[in-house]
């Protein structure tokens, strides 16, 4: 047997050993756990006592898209109405005065983010007149950054021109895959020359960090078509790019049973893409992220990733340590130091409660003290791929018995060299990074047995 096929063999048996279903921890408790027992009177009590030393975090779920992309995982619909959008907006503005109402008192903000969906799809009017809205309401003055999720097919000069008169300061741009035969599988056609513009215009526009994001995994989609894609974009210069992993769950988002199941590479090749295209990215001078990003060394989150700062939060790998984010829109999720809470998924749910003067929360979780540590444990992984357990126990007032399961689980990991343990020290090797989400699940007693979750390759 040669080198190359022995060592295909050990890869192959890693994954029949360790692609399980596991959360991709954006939060923690995620968001499985979250219940109607924290609803719209637990998160105004939340909002009351919200630590205001620090500067909050705002994100706004616009919900409408040109079309329905069949991998999309998102809150979304397909939307031709310029009043629905309007409207929309007006009630934004409105679940913010509820917000502030609780409040009691200026409230500061660093950042602001527009997620979707595709914000873009506001009108550049619109868009002006809710960031005027939210600076009425909101002290904006130490905000330092204005980001948008953008499609570039539906990207035009007028929408970059608003943006930019709004200080849009970053812009992460759906890309997936240039490919139009796997294009076509997903429902998403997009030309290299639309998403060249987007990114020329956007930066014309004072933008100073473009993401593009980029999938594997994706029906038809293969290791050379994903490099080609890669070839093409990184000519832009991007200064961070996302490569996620296509998460097929039809029992949780129908509208992807419009994907042939048959056309989806195995977990096998699945994990192919990922590692050519980290390989492939790397030798170009992209700084590997955590489990899924990569950035120039002059961006500002290869410094957080550097210095150890990365955060982790519901829109990925992120430099925002604001411990308060208040989320704006249908289906949007909340944090502060005692829990989450998330709006209404539906927007005619979302729209009723604000309509009403209700908050629109729809479900949550409480954090306590052992979730807080856990939590931590979590982030540092997913982020460091290190975490000294003994010296976070103590900052957070924790004892042995909080990770007393995680041991034995981990005992696997260990002897197959994906991971190193060393006076409570757990530190993922190269070799275990693409299964560290498996990692972190040992650490979480909820995912025992779960499979409710996307496969971590």
């Amino acid at each position: 047997m040669s080198l190359f096929d022995a060592e295909r063999l050990a890869t192959r048996d890693l994954i029949d050993r360790y692609d399980a279903h596991a959360p991709r921890y954006t939060s923690y408790p995620t968001a499985v756990q979250f219940t109607p027992a924290v609803g719209a009177e637990t998160w105004g009590d939340w909002l009351a006592t919200a630590p205001r030393d620090q500067a909050v975090s705002l994100y706004l779920h616009i919900p409408f898209c040109k079309r329905l992309c069949w991998y999309c995982g998102c809150n979304t619909r397909a939307v031709n109405r310029t009043g629905v959008i309007v409207s929309y907006v007006d009630l934004l503005l409105q679940e913010a005065d509820l917000v502030l109402a609780r409040m009691k008192g200026p409230v500061r903000v660093g950042s602001i983010h527009l997620g979707g969906g595709t914000p873009n799809m506001l009108p550049p009017a619109e868009l002006e007149r809710l960031y005027a809205g939210l600076a009425a309401r909101f002290d904006l003055g130490d905000c330092f950054e204005v980001a948008a999720e953008l499609d570039p097919e539906v990207l035009t000069p007028e929408w970059m021109e608003a943006a930019g008169r709004i200080g849009l300061s970053r812009a992460s741009l759906g890309v997936q895959d240039l490919s139009p035969r796997v294009q076509a599988a997903v429902n998403r056609p997009e030309t290299f020359d639309s998403i060249q513009a987007a990114v020329e215009g956007l930066r014309t526009q004072g933008v100073t960090s473009v993401n593009l994001d980029l999938m594997y995994g994706l029906p038809l989609q293969t290791v050379e078509n994903l490099i080609n894609t890669l070839g093409r974009v990184t000519t832009l210069s991007p200064e961070r790019i996302a490569l996620f992993g296509y998460a097929h769950v039809p029992w949780m988002k129908p509208h992807q049973k419009l994907i042939d199941a048959a056309d989806l590479p195995d977990a096998e090749a699945r994990f192919a893409q990922s590692q050519a295209a980290s390989r492939y990215l790397a030798a170009k001078g992209w700084q590997a992220i955590g489990l899924d990003h990569f950035a120039l060394p002059h961006d500002s989150m290869a410094a957080a990733a550097r210095s150890g700062r990365l955060r982790r939060n519901f829109q990925g790998y992120t430099t925002d340590a604001a411990p308060v984010l208040i989320g704006l829109g249908a289906s949007s999720i909340s944090r502060t130091p005692r829990g989450f809470v998330q709006n209404h998924a539906q927007e005619r749910d979302w729209r009723a409660a604000v309509v009403a003067g209700d908050l629109p929360v729809a479900r949550g979780v409480a954090l306590n003290p052992c979730d807080a540590f856990i939590g931590a444990i979590i982030e540092r992984l997913m982020c460091d791929f290190q975490v000294d357990v003994p010296a976070l126990a103590q900052a957070h007032g924790r004892g042995p018995a909080d990770t007393a399961p995680a041991w034995p689980r981990l005992a696997r990991f260990h002897d197959d060299g994906l991971i190193t343990v060393e006076a409570g020290r757990v530190s993922v090797s190269p070799r275990g990074r693409p299964f560290v989400r498996a990692v972190c699940a040992a650490f979480d007693p909820h995912t025992v047995g779960e499979g409710r979750h996307a496969r971590v390759v």
